[in-house]
């Protein structure tokens, strides 16, 4: 018998298989996981019974295509969410399923610990802390992990938690009620909605020296100073938005030079230049996110979101009741100019997010049970939908987290 290959030859063909199967592997590996992104939704509970807590997919950056979403975590209240600058901890408004103690009526946040593996990862809880005041609106960490923020909206109020190491929340420093920092508390512009101070947002500057909470109730972005190792917040100022506009949510630029403030009321946006030394806010162009007449033909709309694109070269807001995302250029001096209207194919967008390498944007329609992808074009910023719609119950928060960012933990750990 005759072989085609003697044994250094099979010793060297068996080597060579080996590297291209581990290359192949390699390459596969980098496909599955580089291209991937996860997708953590937090949800309005029990608002139709759909939804039992915070809810998890993934989503390729190459293809444009969401996962289905799965149950990550059962728990109340967990509308909105924030993500542990290490990606090893996730944060949410309410508490876990089943715990009395801490219903999302009497107000608390809560800290969970990511686990499992890529594209199947879940939430192992951590611990909660009451608010003080209330169910939060939003909550969020300052840039070096060290402390929480949230927002009572019912409260008006915003309250600081210090974290430890292991992302658990340690204790609640502080809740400062927004009614004590100025008189009277409330605009009054709008009746009912600005009687008093409705926080809505928190969020630090870049380089964490100082905290914003937007405050609807009072027509006001509240500033704190911030000291993220005491830690402390102390009243500094404010930043004074139109009569009636209804601050919610806000954004930086990509420079931390200036700042676009949400009028949820309105319906519009304002822009500010922000001084880091002195940590103030003035106020220049107010631009409407949708023309008087399409919000005259409606029975009922408001502001829920604005996002500023990694590029600096565009910014993005979310209209409910009309169901759009309003998509702007920024010129050089930071004034706003329309670029389009495009239509979520869903309904409320309470919330939507854009992908870390600005190329994506996910919509939120919490009455329509939907989270549909749009591709943003990198010149214009003018948004294409993918015809990609998954169901998500009652979904109101967009968080991406990448899989490489965190160091997952086994499930059940």
């Amino acid at each position: 018998m005759r072989y085609l290959f003697g044994p250094f030859q099979c010793s060297q063909l068996f080597l060579g298989l080996a590297c291209l199967a581990l290359t192949t592997e390699a390459i596969e590996s980098r496909t599955v996981f580089g291209d991937q992104l996860d997708v953590w939704f937090g949800t309005t509970t029990p608002r139709n019974g759909l939804s039992r807590g915070i809810y998890h997919a993934s989503f390729n950056t190459k293809t444009g295509k969401l996962s289905a979403a799965e149950l990550a975590a059962e728990a109340n209240g967990c509308g909105f969410l924030a993500m542990h600058p290490d990606g090893q901890t996730l944060y949410a408004t309410g508490s876990p399923a089943g715990d009395a103690g801490n219903s999302s009526k009497s107000g608390t946040v809560s800290a969970y610990r990511v686990s499992g593996r890529a594209g199947k990862q879940s939430l192992i809880y951590l611990n909660s802390v009451p608010t003080g005041d209330g169910g939060a609106a939003h909550l969020s960490t300052d840039h070096g992990g060290r402390v929480l923020l949230s927002a009572q909206y019912g409260g008006g109020s915003t309250s600081l938690y210090e974290l430890d190491d292991d992302g658990s929340i340690a204790r609640r420093v502080q809740t400062i009620k927004h009614e004590s920092l100025a008189e009277p508390a409330g605009s009054g512009v709008v009746p009912r909605r600005q009687d008093a101070p409705h926080a809505h947002w928190t969020g630090t500057s870049p380089d964490d020296r100082w905290a914003f909470v937007p405050d609807l109730g009072m027509d006001k972005v509240v500033i704190y100073s911030l000291d993220p190792e005491t830690p402390s917040i102390d009243p500094h100022g404010f930043g004074v938005t139109i009569p009636g506009g209804g601050p919610r949510h806000m954004a930086f630029d990509v420079a931390g030079n200036r700042v676009f403030l949400l009028n949820e009321l309105s319906l519009s946006i304002s822009v500010f230049d922000f001084d880091a030394q002195a940590g103030s806010l003035t106020r220049g162009q107010t631009v409407a996110t949708l023309p008087d007449e399409v919000k005259a033909a409606e029975i009922f709309n408001s502001a829920s979101e604005i996002r500023v694109h990694p590029s600096g070269q565009f910014v993005y807001s979310a209209n409910r009741g009309h169901d759009t995302i309003t998509a702007f250029s920024i010129a050089d001096d930071g004034n706003l100019a329309v670029i389009e209207v495009e239509p979520i194919r869903g309904g409320w967008p309470r919330n939507f997010n854009l992908t870390p390498d600005g190329r994506w944007l996910i919509a939120a329609g919490r009455d329509s049970n939907t989270a549909t992808v749009f591709e943003i074009n990198a010149e214009t910023g003018a948004l294409t939908f993918m015809r990609e719609t998954q169901f998500v119950p009652t979904p109101i928060c967009v968080l991406f987290s990448r899989f490489e960012q965190a160091k997952l933990l086994p499930s059940g750990s």
